[in-house]
């Protein structure tokens, strides 16, 4: 119904009356998808278009870089944020944006160690392959905290909290469980990681060791994949620390301390595009 507005008698502009000309139509969030998978990203806007009127789509971005150049340009007021990617991680992309940060909606596939902190943190989380009901929850969630400024705080601060806790998967130091407790190392000092059975031997730069309980497969999920690269099925190497490559010594990462570690023959191509991009 379209009503004419008097202001002293004369027309003003008109609007259109909605709920007995009391209650304006509340305006959708806008939310920026940011996945480096093409199908994660259109079937999430997919099911944001034909379930959730609350959310508009402005823009998807498939790396941390594009998510950067949208969030300028598009004005988001809330991310849908992938966690693995390659490259630069959704961790590392939050890290890079100033305070206070957006609203975030993370997914991920497999991520157990992220989700369990997700959840003691009360942060909004989807596990792929996303489930309706769960995204109807998420968005309702998203709906609350973006409408209370007490509740966004609130969640902002979780979010910082669990960035500056050594022992989640958004620290810039890893919390290395040892048998007198736990070991916390910066990413930097890091030199490689070594299996050891069931063990993880950590090779620092001062020459010292420390070995985790954990398997190798619980850090290679967890640590920065823009830094830390699996070459070997028993090694990870710190890519701020390669040197070189030889071949000559049988297909070696040469670390800028003298080690020498192995490379599979699966892992090589991987490593050599890498190095190409640096």
């Amino acid at each position: 119904m379209e009503t004419t507005v008097r202001a002293f008698g004369h027309p003003v502009l008109p609007y259109i009356a909605l709920i007995s000309d009391l209650t304006p139509i509340a305006m959708a969030i806008r939310a920026l998808i940011v996945d480096d998978e093409a199908d994660a990203r259109n079937n999430l806007r997919l099911m944001l278009e034909e379930h959730c009127p609350q959310v508009e789509v402005v823009g998807m971005a498939a790396s941390a870089d594009e998510a950067r150049e949208l969030i300028g340009s598009n004005n988001p007021q809330a991310l849908f944020l992938d966690i693995k990617m390659p490259g630069e991680d959704g961790f590392s992309l939050l890290r890079s944006l100033p305070e206070p940060h957006l609203p975030v909606v993370f997914t991920t596939a497999y991520d157990e160690f992220a989700l369990r902190a997700f959840k003691e943190n009360a942060l909004d989380y989807l596990e792929k392959p996303i489930d309706l009901e769960e995204l109807d929850r998420a968005v309702g969630k998203l709906v609350h905290t973006i409408g209370d400024p007490e509740e966004s705080k609130r969640r902002s601060e979780g979010l910082q909290a669990l960035m500056n806790d050594p022992a989640s998967p958004l620290s810039t130091r890893v919390a290395v469980p040892s048998r007198d407790g736990l070991v916390l190392l910066r990413h930097e000092d890091i030199l490689y990681l070594e299996a050891s059975d069931s063990y993880t031997v950590v090779h620092v730069r001062d020459g010292k060791r420390t070995i985790s309980s954990k398997h190798i497969r619980v850090f290679e999920v967890n640590l920065d994949p823009k830094k830390f690269f699996r070459v070997h099925k028993s090694y990870i190497i710190n890519l701020e620390h390669l040197r070189s490559f030889s071949r000559s010594e049988g297909n070696m990462a040469v670390l800028d301390n003298g080690a020498l570690v192995p490379v599979s023959r699966r892992r090589l191509p991987e490593l050599l595009a890498m190095i190409n991009t640096f």
